[in-house]
């Protein structure tokens, strides 16, 4: 009995070892290579980061810090120039929406003046050193426009430009090119080199440019030939097929005509 329980504990041996986990089998091949077993996978796992992304040298650091200094840099001077440009433009246009307001108070000033005749003026003593009053004051706002960069558009006999003109209505002027402005209904102005308001005028439709296409059309016409009469050229084309049809089949002259 005692020899059966002892070879039953031998076979329970073996078994057993050879069940053994994977993991023990492991330990043991990392044991004969030279690896401490407990390390195992996490090992491989600290030894990758090392290799690709683990500490950066001392160089790569210098380079990030490079890098970024030179970034808050330029986004400093950005920041300065676009405060440089905002300070500019306040300084030149803030007074826009007022310039715009004091512009309706000469346009009514220029038209009271334009109301009054000149024999009137003539006639009239108090007339004329009110209307010499009106004409000062006018001249020193003008000029104080254009201290402070307010300037008239000149549009009189000018080509239309959508950028500073504002079309009212188009006029016939056969003494000048199509698009230009024949009248002025209402000056504009700019401020320093932004527009103020636009001059709104009346445009020529057409002048000179456009007779000449008209008479270059007429020529080219009648150098061609002179084309007969619908019904003229209807009855010479019937009696030419007549005449090529007489004493011949319908076949025949079908073939002659190709």
């Amino acid at each position: 009995m005692t020899k059966n329980k002892k070879n039953q504990t031998k076979a329970e041996t073996t078994k057993n070892k050879d069940a053994a986990p994977d993991s023990e089998a492991a330990k043991e091949t990392a044991a004969e290579d030279g690896v401490p077993a407990a390390a195992g996978e996490d090992a491989e796992t600290e030894s990758a980061p090392g290799e690709a992304g683990g500490e950066s040298t001392p160089e790569q650091q210098v380079e990030e810090l490079n890098d970024k200094l030179l970034r808050a840099l330029a986004e400093a001077e950005n920041v300065r120039r676009r405060a440089e440009r905002d300070k500019s433009d306040a300084a030149k246009y803030a007074i826009a929406n007022f310039a715009r307001q004091v512009l309706g108070v000469a346009d009514n000033m220029h038209r009271a003046m334009a109301s009054v005749d000149a024999d009137a003026r003539k006639e009239d003593p108090a007339l004329e050193q009110l209307m010499v009053g009106l004409e000062m004051t006018e001249a020193e706002m003008l000029s104080t426009f254009e201290r402070f960069g307010i300037k008239p558009i000149g549009a009189m006999g000018e080509k239309f430009d959508h950028n500073l003109h504002e079309a009212m209505f188009e006029l016939d002027d056969a003494s000048k090119p199509a698009g230009t402005v024949v009248q002025v209904v209402e000056a504009g102005y700019v401020l320093n080199d932004r527009l103020l308001r636009p001059a709104k005028v009346g445009v020529c439709k057409g002048g000179p440019a456009d007779k000449n296409r008209d008479n270059k059309k007429k020529t080219g016409a009648a150098k061609g030939a002179t084309p007969a009469p619908a019904g003229q050229a209807l009855k010479d084309g019937q009696t030419a097929y007549k005449g090529k049809g007489k004493g011949k089949e319908p076949g025949a002259q079908l073939d002659e005509e190709l």
